[in-house]
């Protein structure tokens, strides 16, 4: 009697060797692909949150200089840190009651989720915020940036206001002079860094016309 043998297909261990080294080249490919793809999403997001605050300034007039204080009504974008150093987040708004911050009530809306573009520096960011505000203005939760520099015009700023003619205002939320002092006077540049990562990228601002684009991208 005859003894009957099933023969199974399975890999032999050199093609699983060749398979492994695939996609270890495959994967060491692609990483850095995700990374210069998260990095760019992250410059134009913010890119695209400085033109939207200055577009708000040019069609939405909120100051009244008969007003004490009044330079703190300009449209204005502030990036700051979340409570215990958990990242980074945007507001974007028009201080109405003078107060000095931005209410939630007084932030705008993101044109993506009609949420409110609004977080405080009081509050951990960690987990991404909660679902009353835009997730978007979280830029380490969402896009991994985790620092950001400010040089030349806005040096040490951290916060740009806008005013009815779109031109770019640095330290106008102390000042109470009845004028345009605070108008930025040279080209600023904000300087971003990405989490685990060498990678940053620079947004420049300039003086007068308020135009903003990513450096060394002449298209952005």
């Amino acid at each position: 009697m005859k003894k009957s043998y099933n023969h199974t297909n399975a890999f032999t261990m050199i093609e699983l060797v060749i398979v492994i080294a695939v996609l270890g080249i495959l994967a060491a490919l692609a990483i850095p692909r995700i990374q210069r793809d998260r990095t760019q999403e992250a410059a134009d997001t913010i890119l695209s949150d400085i033109r939207y605050t200055q577009h708000m300034a040019l069609n939405d007039f909120k100051e009244n200089p008969r007003k004490n204080k009044w330079q703190r009504s300009f449209w204005q974008i502030q990036i700051e840190s979340c409570a215990n150093n958990s990242g980074l987040f945007v507001t974007i708004g028009s201080d109405l009651d003078y107060g000095g911050d931005i209410a939630k009530t007084e932030a705008t809306l993101d044109p993506i989720n009609l949420k409110p573009m609004f977080w405080v520096n009081t509050q951990d960011c960690s987990d991404g915020g909660d679902d009353t505000v835009s997730s978007n203005v979280f830029l380490t939760t969402k896009f991994g940036v985790s620092s950001i520099t400010t040089t030349g015009g806005c040096a040490g700023v951290k916060r740009i206001g806008f005013d009815h003619l779109g031109r770019p205002h640095v330290s106008f939320s102390s000042s109470t002079t009845p004028d345009y002092s605070t108008i930025m006077t040279s080209t600023c540049t904000m300087t971003f860094s990405m989490e685990g990562d060498t990678d940053n990228f620079s947004i420049n601002i300039e003086p007068e016309t308020g135009y903003a684009y990513i450096v060394n991208q002449n298209a952005s």
